[in-house]
Protein backbone atom coordinates (compact mmCIF):
# COMPACT_ATOMS: atom_id res chain seq x y z
CA UNK A 1 0.00 0.00 0.00
CA UNK A 2 1.70 3.29 -0.60
CA UNK A 3 0.70 7.20 -0.90
CA UNK A 4 -0.09 6.55 2.60
CA UNK A 5 0.45 10.20 4.41
CA UNK A 6 -1.26 12.70 7.11
CA UNK A 7 0.69 10.93 10.12
CA UNK A 8 3.38 12.58 12.93
CA UNK A 9 6.18 10.28 13.16
CA UNK A 10 8.03 10.32 16.48
CA UNK A 11 11.96 8.13 16.75
CA UNK A 12 15.08 8.41 17.77
CA UNK A 13 17.62 5.79 16.40
CA UNK A 14 18.68 3.53 13.63
CA UNK A 15 16.21 1.00 14.12
CA UNK A 16 13.28 4.44 13.21
CA UNK A 17 15.75 5.42 10.57
CA UNK A 18 15.09 2.59 8.78
CA UNK A 19 12.04 2.29 9.02
CA UNK A 20 11.24 6.00 7.58
CA UNK A 21 13.62 4.82 4.47
CA UNK A 22 11.53 1.96 3.74
CA UNK A 23 8.63 4.35 3.77
CA UNK A 24 10.16 6.88 1.34
CA UNK A 25 10.54 4.24 -1.32
CA UNK A 26 6.95 4.04 -1.18
CA UNK A 27 6.64 7.11 -1.19
CA UNK A 28 4.97 7.60 3.02
CA UNK A 29 6.44 10.76 4.15
CA UNK A 30 4.92 11.95 7.78
CA UNK A 31 3.58 15.40 7.87
CA UNK A 32 5.84 16.09 10.69
CA UNK A 33 8.48 14.34 12.82
CA UNK A 34 9.30 14.42 16.62
CA UNK A 35 12.48 13.41 18.11
CA UNK A 36 14.85 13.72 21.19
CA UNK A 37 17.04 16.84 21.55
CA UNK A 38 20.68 16.55 20.16
CA UNK A 39 22.16 15.04 16.76
CA UNK A 40 19.67 12.19 16.86
CA UNK A 41 19.94 9.61 13.20
CA UNK A 42 16.33 10.37 12.99
CA UNK A 43 16.52 14.33 13.16
CA UNK A 44 19.64 13.61 10.21
CA UNK A 45 17.32 12.10 8.35
CA UNK A 46 14.55 14.79 8.73
CA UNK A 47 17.09 17.27 7.62
CA UNK A 48 18.41 15.39 4.74
CA UNK A 49 15.06 15.06 3.55
CA UNK A 50 13.89 18.59 3.66
CA UNK A 51 10.88 17.05 6.45
CA UNK A 52 9.65 19.27 9.61
CA UNK A 53 11.02 17.84 12.65
CA UNK A 54 10.33 18.99 16.74
CA UNK A 55 13.08 17.91 18.97
CA UNK A 56 11.33 18.86 22.43
CA UNK A 57 13.11 18.91 25.18
CA UNK A 58 9.59 17.86 27.04
CA UNK A 59 6.32 16.46 25.67
CA UNK A 60 4.37 18.46 27.34
CA UNK A 61 2.66 21.11 27.21
CA UNK A 62 4.07 22.86 24.18
CA UNK A 63 4.59 20.30 21.89
CA UNK A 64 0.52 19.27 22.82
CA UNK A 65 0.13 22.76 21.69
CA UNK A 66 1.92 22.33 18.27
CA UNK A 67 0.52 19.00 17.36
CA UNK A 68 -3.11 20.15 18.45
CA UNK A 69 -2.77 22.94 15.69
CA UNK A 70 -2.02 20.37 13.06
CA UNK A 71 -4.69 17.61 13.41
CA UNK A 72 -7.19 18.75 10.97
CA UNK A 73 -5.07 17.10 8.65
CA UNK A 74 -3.49 14.21 10.64
CA UNK A 75 -5.05 10.51 10.65
CA UNK A 76 -2.79 8.85 13.18
CA UNK A 77 0.92 9.27 14.87
CA UNK A 78 3.47 6.35 14.74
CA UNK A 79 6.18 5.53 16.77
CA UNK A 80 9.20 3.56 16.79
CA UNK A 81 11.60 3.65 19.01
CA UNK A 82 11.22 7.24 20.20
CA UNK A 83 13.45 6.68 23.40
CA UNK A 84 10.93 8.19 26.30
CA UNK A 85 7.59 7.88 27.74
CA UNK A 86 4.91 9.50 25.61
CA UNK A 87 1.97 10.33 27.34
CA UNK A 88 -1.47 9.94 27.44
CA UNK A 89 -2.77 13.76 26.61
CA UNK A 90 -0.18 13.45 23.46
CA UNK A 91 -0.74 10.04 22.45
CA UNK A 92 -4.47 10.27 22.51
CA UNK A 93 -4.75 13.39 20.52
CA UNK A 94 -5.33 11.78 16.54
CA UNK A 95 -8.50 10.43 15.81
CA UNK A 96 -7.26 7.04 14.94
CA UNK A 97 -5.20 6.65 18.03
CA UNK A 98 -1.21 5.93 18.08
CA UNK A 99 0.65 3.37 16.57
CA UNK A 100 3.64 2.13 17.43
CA UNK A 101 6.21 -0.28 15.61
CA UNK A 102 8.01 -2.74 18.59
CA UNK A 103 10.77 -5.31 17.45
CA UNK A 104 8.93 -8.75 19.16
CA UNK A 105 5.99 -10.79 19.04
CA UNK A 106 4.08 -9.01 22.01
CA UNK A 107 3.67 -9.77 24.90
CA UNK A 108 6.86 -10.81 24.55
CA UNK A 109 10.16 -8.95 24.89
CA UNK A 110 8.06 -5.52 26.29
CA UNK A 111 10.66 -2.62 27.08
CA UNK A 112 13.64 -1.38 25.66
CA UNK A 113 15.82 -3.91 24.28
CA UNK A 114 13.51 -6.67 23.06
CA UNK A 115 16.17 -7.62 20.19
CA UNK A 116 19.30 -7.77 21.77
CA UNK A 117 17.21 -9.73 24.72
CA UNK A 118 15.94 -12.23 22.23
CA UNK A 119 19.62 -12.68 20.70
CA UNK A 120 20.57 -13.17 24.37
CA UNK A 121 18.22 -15.98 24.95
CA UNK A 122 19.22 -17.93 22.23
CA UNK A 123 16.12 -17.22 19.89
CA UNK A 124 16.30 -18.25 16.43
CA UNK A 125 13.15 -16.38 15.22
CA UNK A 126 11.69 -13.15 16.11
CA UNK A 127 9.05 -11.02 15.02
CA UNK A 128 7.01 -7.79 14.44
CA UNK A 129 3.91 -6.21 16.46
CA UNK A 130 2.38 -3.06 15.22
CA UNK A 131 -0.20 -2.02 18.39
CA UNK A 132 -2.59 0.77 19.81
CA UNK A 133 -0.61 2.23 22.25
CA UNK A 134 -1.91 2.94 25.59
CA UNK A 135 -1.11 4.09 29.08
CA UNK A 136 1.03 1.11 30.03
CA UNK A 137 4.59 -0.18 28.45
CA UNK A 138 4.08 -2.19 24.90
CA UNK A 139 0.90 -2.79 26.83
CA UNK A 140 -1.99 -1.76 24.20
CA UNK A 141 -4.05 -3.94 21.89
CA UNK A 142 -2.02 -5.32 18.75
CA UNK A 143 -3.18 -4.06 14.98
CA UNK A 144 -1.01 -6.66 13.34
CA UNK A 145 1.89 -9.00 13.45
CA UNK A 146 4.96 -10.43 11.28
CA UNK A 147 6.07 -13.42 13.50
CA UNK A 148 9.21 -15.95 12.54
CA UNK A 149 12.28 -13.67 10.98
CA UNK A 150 15.17 -15.66 11.41
CA UNK A 151 17.93 -13.98 13.52
CA UNK A 152 19.99 -16.89 14.51
CA UNK A 153 23.63 -15.35 14.69
CA UNK A 154 22.63 -11.64 13.57
CA UNK A 155 24.61 -9.23 15.05
CA UNK A 156 22.26 -6.35 16.81
CA UNK A 157 22.67 -3.87 14.00
CA UNK A 158 21.44 -6.81 11.67
CA UNK A 159 18.65 -7.71 13.50
CA UNK A 160 17.65 -4.24 14.06
CA UNK A 161 18.04 -3.19 10.10
CA UNK A 162 15.50 -6.80 9.19
CA UNK A 163 12.84 -6.39 11.86
CA UNK A 164 12.45 -2.56 10.94
CA UNK A 165 12.19 -3.25 7.39
CA UNK A 166 9.45 -5.78 8.32
CA UNK A 167 7.99 -2.81 10.87
CA UNK A 168 7.52 -0.83 7.98
CA UNK A 169 5.98 -2.91 6.01
CA UNK A 170 3.66 -4.35 8.31
CA UNK A 171 2.24 -0.39 8.84
CA UNK A 172 2.29 0.27 5.20
CA UNK A 173 -0.05 -2.66 4.72
CA UNK A 174 -2.41 -2.16 7.74
CA UNK A 175 -2.61 1.59 8.19
CA UNK A 176 -4.78 2.62 5.18
CA UNK A 177 -7.08 -0.38 6.54
CA UNK A 178 -6.83 0.97 10.27
CA UNK A 179 -7.75 4.50 9.04
CA UNK A 180 -10.82 3.38 7.80
CA UNK A 181 -11.95 0.44 10.28
CA UNK A 182 -11.38 -2.41 8.76
CA UNK A 183 -8.92 -3.83 11.40
CA UNK A 184 -9.88 -4.72 14.83
CA UNK A 185 -6.90 -4.44 17.58
CA UNK A 186 -6.79 -7.65 19.73
CA UNK A 187 -6.15 -7.63 23.23
CA UNK A 188 -2.46 -8.70 24.66
CA UNK A 189 -2.56 -11.93 26.48
CA UNK A 190 -0.84 -9.75 29.74
CA UNK A 191 -0.35 -13.38 31.57
CA UNK A 192 2.34 -14.09 29.02
CA UNK A 193 4.12 -10.74 29.05
CA UNK A 194 8.08 -10.67 29.40
CA UNK A 195 10.30 -7.68 29.93
CA UNK A 196 13.43 -6.71 29.10
CA UNK A 197 16.05 -4.51 30.98
CA UNK A 198 17.66 -1.52 29.95
CA UNK A 199 21.47 -1.88 28.69
CA UNK A 200 24.12 -0.25 30.77
CA UNK A 201 28.18 -0.07 29.54
CA UNK A 202 29.08 -2.25 32.46
CA UNK A 203 26.98 -4.85 30.53
CA UNK A 204 29.44 -5.43 28.19
CA UNK A 205 32.05 -6.90 30.22
CA UNK A 206 32.61 -11.04 29.28
CA UNK A 207 33.76 -13.39 31.24
CA UNK A 208 35.94 -15.36 28.90
CA UNK A 209 35.49 -18.82 30.54
CA UNK A 210 31.63 -18.52 30.64
CA UNK A 211 29.66 -20.79 28.23
CA UNK A 212 31.12 -20.48 24.79
CA UNK A 213 27.90 -20.15 23.35
CA UNK A 214 26.39 -17.25 25.30
CA UNK A 215 29.16 -15.45 25.07
CA UNK A 216 29.08 -15.62 21.30
CA UNK A 217 25.73 -14.75 21.91
CA UNK A 218 26.70 -11.44 23.96
CA UNK A 219 29.19 -10.45 21.55
CA UNK A 220 26.61 -10.77 18.78
CA UNK A 221 23.67 -9.15 21.54
CA UNK A 222 25.98 -6.03 22.24
CA UNK A 223 27.85 -5.40 18.85
CA UNK A 224 27.82 -1.55 18.24
CA UNK A 225 27.17 -0.44 21.45
CA UNK A 226 28.13 -1.52 24.56
CA UNK A 227 30.31 -3.85 22.75
CA UNK A 228 31.82 -6.48 24.58
CA UNK A 229 35.26 -6.23 26.04
CA UNK A 230 37.14 -7.85 28.93
CA UNK A 231 40.31 -6.12 30.97
CA UNK A 232 43.82 -7.62 31.13
CA UNK A 233 47.64 -6.64 32.38
CA UNK A 234 49.83 -4.60 29.94
CA UNK A 235 53.75 -3.38 30.92
CA UNK A 236 51.77 -2.78 34.61
CA UNK A 237 48.57 -1.26 33.65
CA UNK A 238 44.92 -2.78 33.28
CA UNK A 239 43.73 -2.13 30.24
CA UNK A 240 40.09 -2.56 28.65
CA UNK A 241 40.21 -4.51 25.40
CA UNK A 242 37.50 -4.73 23.03
CA UNK A 243 36.33 -7.67 21.09
CA UNK A 244 35.55 -7.03 17.86
CA UNK A 245 35.61 -10.27 15.91
CA UNK A 246 34.73 -13.41 17.12
CA UNK A 247 33.25 -16.94 15.81
CA UNK A 248 31.79 -20.09 17.06
CA UNK A 249 34.60 -22.54 16.18
CA UNK A 250 34.43 -26.13 18.02
CA UNK A 251 32.14 -25.18 20.15
CA UNK A 252 34.76 -22.84 21.48
CA UNK A 253 34.08 -19.02 21.29
CA UNK A 254 37.03 -17.98 19.25
CA UNK A 255 38.01 -14.05 19.19
CA UNK A 256 39.39 -13.00 15.71
CA UNK A 257 40.57 -9.37 16.41
CA UNK A 258 40.20 -6.70 19.20
CA UNK A 259 40.72 -3.22 19.85
CA UNK A 260 42.57 -2.72 22.97
CA UNK A 261 42.51 0.41 24.76
CA UNK A 262 43.88 3.34 23.15
CA UNK A 263 45.53 1.36 20.26
CA UNK A 264 44.05 0.37 16.79
CA UNK A 265 41.64 -2.23 15.65
CA UNK A 266 43.96 -5.62 15.42
CA UNK A 267 43.85 -9.46 15.15
CA UNK A 268 43.66 -11.67 18.11
CA UNK A 269 46.82 -13.15 17.12
CA UNK A 270 48.80 -9.49 17.25
CA UNK A 271 47.61 -8.82 20.37
CA UNK A 272 48.63 -11.77 21.67
CA UNK A 273 51.89 -11.14 20.78
CA UNK A 274 52.33 -8.10 23.05
CA UNK A 275 50.47 -5.43 20.11
CA UNK A 276 53.35 -6.24 17.36
CA UNK A 277 52.36 -6.21 13.57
Amino acid sequence: MTNFSNFVFFGTDEFAVTILDELDKQKCYPNLIVTTPGPSPVKIWAKKNSIPFLEPSSLRPDLETSLRSGLGLVKLFLVASYGRIIPATIFNLPKHGTLNIHPSLLPEYRGATPIQTAILDGKTESGVTLMLMDDHLDHGPIVAQSPLLPIARHTFPAARYALAQVGAKLFLDNAPLWVVHKLEARPQDHKLATYTQKIKKEDGLIDLTADPQFNYRKFLAYNGWPGVYFFTEHNGKKIRVIITGARIIDNKFAIERVKPEGKKDMSYADFQRGFKG
